[in-house]
């Protein structure tokens, strides 16, 4: 457990410091520390959501279980045909991963908080979770020095969230907590290939 949360902080420290330095000239650096956290970050998705559902009981833990028909308004689903993704320019690629991130950033606190309430004597469970959001605030950052060197404007952060049902039942809370964790999954497989494309796009 103690490996667990220290690899992806060693990770983040050394992706995220050459970035402290000032906007490289060329996109291909921060575009390659980029494409490696996405690359780590996907090893680690299946676990995360399998941890996940093993603890919510049934019908969460029950073999095969899953629901794509659950969604979050506030969380845009990474799913998007082949012909309009690969339609997408620079810019708006980079926006839809930076927003996504971003929500994913904050819900992943949310569905962390939820846990340790619905969940208390879970501590694999709940370091799986903050080490996901924070390699999502990693990656974000990675996102933000690829638009930054590309002469993009950043998005301002915001509250995706909005306004949160506290009085919500366990059983919604772990829906959307198998929802985040989903689509955690599903976005981080998304920006592999974009940032493939990217890398393929500005060589170093």
């Amino acid at each position: 457990l103690q490996f667990s949360l220290t690899a992806p902080l060693c990770l983040l420290t050394l992706l995220l410091l050459p970035l402290s330095l000032g906007a490289p000239i060329s996109p291909a650096e921060p575009i390659s520390q980029a494409y490696s956290l996405a690359l780590y970050m996907q090893k680690n998705t299946s676990t995360l959501l399998q941890t996940y559902l093993q603890y919510q009981g049934s019908p969460f833990s029950d073999p095969g279980f899953s629901a794509p028909e659950l969604q979050l308004s506030s969380l845009p689903p990474a799913a998007v045909s082949f012909k309009t993704w690969h339609a997408l320019d620079d810019g708006e690629r980079l926006g839809h991963a930076q927003g996504a991130f971003l929500a994913l950033t904050q819900h992943l606190q949310l569905v962390g908080d939820d846990q340790r309430d619905l969940n208390p004597g879970s501590p694999i469970l709940l370091a799986q979770l903050g080490a996901a959001r924070l390699r999502a605030q990693g990656l974000l950052g990675n996102m933000a020095a690829i638009m930054t060197a590309l002469g993009l404007p950043i998005p301002p952060e915001e509250d995706t969230l909005g306004v949160v049902a506290f009085g919500a039942s366990a059983f919604e809370r772990k829906c959307r907590g198998y929802v985040v964790t989903r689509e955690y999954g599903h976005w981080t497989d998304r920006a592999v290939r974009d940032l493939a494309l990217l890398k393929a796009k500005y060589p170093g």
